[in-house]
């Protein structure tokens, strides 16, 4: 009694990736609309590690907005 079967762990392991990949993606898309590598998305699933980058995400300096900003021409001047 009270033991943990196949269907439940299957149940768990699919809640867990599902709250991973809900944190893993927006911070994927912020990361790379802030000029930083997507890849740091991926630390929004380690515990701990993901609240230091919430820090970093919200006072660092984005390269995104410290480049100069390409203009698009229509034609030829």
């Amino acid at each position: 009694m009270n033991q943990i079967g196949v269907p439940e762990l299957i149940l768990v392991f699919w809640f867990v990736l599902m709250g991973l990949l809900a944190s893993v993606i927006p911070f994927w898309q912020i990361s790379k609309k802030a000029g930083y590598s997507p890849v740091l998305g991926l630390l929004s699933a380690i515990p701990l590690v993901n609240i230091v980058f919430y820090y970093f995400l919200a006072f660092a300096d984005w390269p995104a907005l410290t480049e100069p900003q390409q203009t698009k021409r229509d034609g030829p001047p």
